[in-house]
């Protein structure tokens, strides 16, 4: 029988009494489980922590290791970037013998897959920490003040602004060629879904996101 130990995390203590990131983990890790697992399976545990993706101190992702160690189990998680957002810490419990990983999104993926993923969103990341930089710098040169209260609440919606445009180009060349070839809005997001392609939340997609990250990408 497959076991599993499930892994959840949220950023903040905010998302952690919410909810807000965990219903949508538990719903990939559910249609992994339903639609991807072999069965019968077992859950031998689960295990949910509140800590940045930066912080590689993880007492729950600790004892949650060590139970998928000793009872043979895998250790399951929604997406990759739930255990870290360091390469090198992913890196680590790929190379891990005792360690069997399972991403629920990339449901196929093998080890080496999945260090690749690790490595790409990593320098992602990066690149969209220096664009929304670059676009702040811009928003400054325009006259934008970025001092103050009021000029807090500038700066914060500038990189919101750019750092939804920069998810917006993260799957232009998807969304683009699909609706040239007449697909609807609702057949994208349906494909996005389909290739495992989550939206910047985490979640799934519906029509209107497309709709709106069509329009970001033109006003751009």
């Amino acid at each position: 029988m497959q076991r599993y130990v499930i892994y959840r995390r949220v950023s903040t203590e905010e998302q952690g009494k919410s909810g807000l990131g965990l219903a949508a983990q538990d719903r990939d890790i559910q249609l992994y489980l339903e639609g991807y697992s072999e069965a019968p399976y077992e859950v031998v545990g689960e295990f949910t922590e509140v800590r940045t993706g930066s912080d590689d101190k993880r007492p729950e992702l600790a004892i949650a290791l060590e139970l998928a160690k000793r009872t043979g189990a895998e250790l399951l998680v929604s997406k990759i970037d739930r255990l870290s957002r360091r390469v090198s810490f992913i890196a680590a419990l790929l190379e891990d013998p005792k360690v069997q990983l399972r991403v629920a999104s990339m449901p196929s993926a093998d080890k080496f897959q999945l260090h690749i993923y690790a490595a790409l969103a990593e320098q992602e990341r990066e690149f969209i920490s220096l664009r929304t930089k670059a676009a702040l710098a811009e928003a400054k040169k325009r006259g934008v003040v970025l001092g103050g209260l009021r000029d807090k609440t500038n700066k914060r919606n500038a990189a919101l602004q750019a750092k939804a445009l920069e998810g917006a180009k993260t799957v232009e060349g998807i969304v683009r060629p699909l609706r040239e070839a007449g697909k609807t809005l609702r057949q994208v997001a349906e494909e996005l879904n389909r290739a495992g392609v989550p939206t910047a939340r985490g979640g799934r997609w519906q029509a209107s996101q497309i709709k709106r990250v069509l329009e970001r990408l033109d006003a751009a």
